[in-house]
């Protein structure tokens, strides 16, 4: 038996065990936490495999989403934002973004210039070398993402991206 084999029928018991657990407490809708598992499972896919291709680019995949949040941005006319906004944006802690910041400026990716409304604050652009890498990445790294669905046909990525809509709009009235 295989590794993977193995696992999976290890995986198999220890969902029936729980079943068995859930059914004895009188717990006999459990589609919420189906769903749940399912989308922390693809979550955890899509980081392992991004974490994987982006080890061969020159930035992290959290770079990235810095980089790709700053290009909108700058497509969009607002040139710049603050790490706070940034942070907000990619729902990552002040510090890490920082961090990352930090490493994105000593490549030369981005510029960091004080902000004239508030001297205490910074606001954060692309420099033209991270503009360049994200115009050069962007298809490439769409293309990579596209090829992750390949085994989903077009009406079922559309049934997807819907009913993946609604499950975060539900979630949503359950946050205000």
């Amino acid at each position: 038996m295989t590794t993977t084999t193995t696992n999976q029928t290890a995986s198999e018991g220890h969902r029936a065990a729980f079943s068995r657990l859930l059914a004895e407490v009188g717990v006999t809708e459990t589609h919420g936490l189906e769903l749940l598992r399912l989308v922390k499972m693809c979550n955890g896919a899509y980081d392992t495999i991004l974490g994987q291709q982006m080890r061969e680019d020159s930035v992290s995949s959290p770079q990235w989403r810095l980089l790709a949040r700053l290009l909108v941005a700058d497509q969009s006319g607002d040139k710049s934002l603050t790490p706070t906004e940034l942070a907000r944006s990619q729902r990552l802690s002040k510090n890490t973004v920082s961090a990352h910041l930090r490493s994105l400026e000593e490549r030369g990716l981005i510029e960091r210039e004080i902000d004239p409304d508030d001297l205490r604050a910074f606001r954060i652009q692309l420099s033209e070398a991270g503009r360049l890498l994200m115009r050069h990445s962007l298809p490439i790294h769409i293309g990579f993402l596209n090829d992750l669905t390949t085994d989903l046909t077009g009406g079922e990525i559309e049934q997807l991206e819907t009913l993946l809509e609604k499950l975060h709009h539900s979630l949503l009235h359950c946050i205000e």
